[in-house]
């Protein structure tokens, strides 16, 4: 056999997996500018309603509300790319417009995408790419929060993390209608992974979380705060909500 034909014959090396960077942005308008003049304020909304519909390349960005649902936070922007520079530049954006004047940010998680060490045992279905690559936005609640582990836990050994883990993931495979995106921050901000849960039925997330604390790993939760409900809609929507 050639030469050629044998590397023709051996096995290509596995293709690199690229993982994004995850940011939610958590905006609250200051209530001033509902003070302002009708005409001026209308500039402002369609500005900013210009601005977030407009297409960046490289950067997936949803919007969900929380108006009524939360007292700290009006809005949040779902951001996901390959890199920060996009968030960046988004926010720059924002931060130059009228309306981005009378905006704050109590909340902003960042987070990179990350297959899990735990769930090819109860779940084999979930590939690499599954887990490193969201494709969000196909329901209309979303739950996010930090999460972060007592120290306790990364010193249990492995495999008894995994057996604790086991059943959590089989408690999350009895609600099909919860999807679940973990992303972790090690390093990158104060939490150590942000969770965000996407569902159309909000009582199945709600029997999931009481199901959860019933686990034996969560002992091991430190904490697990602060939690957004948030409502996906278009911008428009949002902004009719503000003023």
């Amino acid at each position: 056999m050639s030469q050629t034909s044998t590397a023709q014959t051996q096995q290509a090396p596995p293709r690199p997996i690229t993982r994004q960077f995850v940011n939610f942005a958590c905006f609250k308008l200051d209530p001033a500018f509902r003070r302002l003049p009708d005409l001026e304020k209308e500039h402002a909304r369609a500005e900013f309603g210009a601005l977030l519909a407009e297409p960046r390349q490289g950067l997936m960005c949803l919007f969900y509300s929380t108006v009524g649902l939360r007292p700290d936070t009006d809005f949040v922007l779902w951001r996901i790319s390959t890199g920060t520079d996009e968030f960046q530049s988004q926010t720059k954006a924002i931060n130059r417009t009228r309306l981005g004047a009378y905006l704050t940010t109590p909340h902003s998680f960042v987070s990179m995408t990350k297959r899990s060490m735990y769930i090819d045992k109860v779940d084999p279905f979930h590939t690499a790419e599954s887990r490193t690559h969201i494709i969000p936005g196909k329901r209309k609640f979303l739950f996010i929060y930090p999460f972060v582990k007592t120290r306790a836990w990364y010193l249990l050994p492995l495999e008894e993390r995994q057996a604790l883990m086991d059943g959590h993931i089989k408690i999350g495979n009895k609600y099909p209608s919860v999807k679940l995106n973990t992303t972790y921050s090690f390093g990158l901000d104060d939490q150590d992974f942000v969770v965000a849960f996407e569902t159309d039925e909000p009582k199945d997330f709600l029997g999931l979380v009481m199901e959860l604390r019933e686990t034996e790993s969560s002992k091991y939760t430190l904490r697990d705060t602060p939690i957004f409900t948030c409502v996906q809609m278009p911008v428009d929507k949002i902004l009719e909500q503000l003023f």
